[in-house]
């Protein structure tokens, strides 16, 4: 089968290399071919790499192209990439550019006008989503968790509305403040937590945010909880967003029983309940009426 590259072969460019998640089955012919065509193999840790490229048979020089380097580098190797070498970057599992450094050369190589061709492969990100079997029809790729209580409370409050299922990446000594922080937030929804994807322990926990954390609670009272961990927090569902429409319909009727006290007329108070608190307009003007019917009979 012939297979073709939309970047000239005769000149320089950049190829994006998507590695396998853990399982070596998992890699691309394109992926294979990019690597044994490619004059240097920048890499996020060269052992990792090293390894990989051993497995498939091909010896390339190999550079460490890290988090701490990249930033200095990026610059150098683009240049290269235009002086027409063909260099490679693979991060140590998955897509590279998907919270790891890759992204920083790749966008470094845009702004300088050199080739970039990024190849399709393995991302643990679509992975944990579709294993989750969470029945959102969209997600919503948050990274890496934070590691402070208050900056994942933030983080978790902002997505509150969002209708889409919720991935994050967590590493395995945060897991189980993580799922505190999830449990708080979102007491109703379901969560999984897919672990070693693809590799021989594969594994996928799936059920409500109490029940997950208090299985991994078990499990790190026994002994240190390891590996990759894709997190995946299912979208709202109704009892959510019933609860929070009461919630939200008790807060303005308080709002209406305090301005119907300081003497509003209830086309002002339903007006700023509606504007203010986004409370549709005819609930809004029966919460007012009620107010200031009540302010009346005292």
């Amino acid at each position: 089968m012939a297979r073709s590259s939309p970047v000239a072969s005769d000149k320089g460019y950049l190829v994006i290399c998507p590695t396998p998640l853990g399982n070596l089955g998992d890699v691309t012919l394109r992926t294979i071919e990019r690597l044994e065509r490619a004059d240097t193999v920048c890499a996020e840790d060269t052992r990792v790499t090293g390894k990989l490229l051993a497995a498939l048979g091909i010896e390339k020089p190999l550079e460490r192209l890290d988090e701490n380097r990249i930033g200095r580098a990026a610059k150098d190797v683009v240049a290269r990439v235009l002086a027409g070498e063909v260099i490679a970057y693979c991060s140590d599992a998955g897509m590279p550019g998907v919270s790891d450094p890759g992204l920083r050369l790749v966008r470094a190589a845009r702004e300088a006008g050199a080739p970039v061709e990024v190849l399709p492969g393995p991302t643990a990100v679509a992975t944990a989503y579709v294993a989750s079997g969470a029945v959102d029809p969209r997600f919503y790729f948050g990274g890496f968790f934070p590691r402070k209580d208050a900056e994942r409370a933030a983080v978790l409050d902002g997505l509150r509305d969002l209708p889409a299922a919720l991935v994050f990446y967590e590493s395995p000594n945060r897991l189980v403040d993580s799922l505190r922080a999830v449990a708080r937030a979102f007491p109703h929804r379901a969560v999984s937590v897919c672990r070693e994807l693809t590799k021989l322990h594969e594994e996928v926990v799936r059920g409500s945010s109490s029940e997950v954390l208090a299985r991994f609670e078990e499990r790190l009272s026994e002994g240190a909880i390891k590996g990759e961990i894709a997190l995946v927090i299912e979208g709202p569902g109704d009892e959510e967003r019933a609860e929070r429409a009461q919630s939200a319909q008790d807060g303005a009727a308080e709002r209406a029983a305090s301005m119907a006290a300081e003497g509003a007329r209830a086309k002002d108070i339903a007006r700023t309940l509606a504007n203010d608190l986004g409370i549709p307009r005819n609930t809004a003007y029966d919460l007012a009426l009620a107010a200031t019917k009540r302010v009346r009979e005292l």
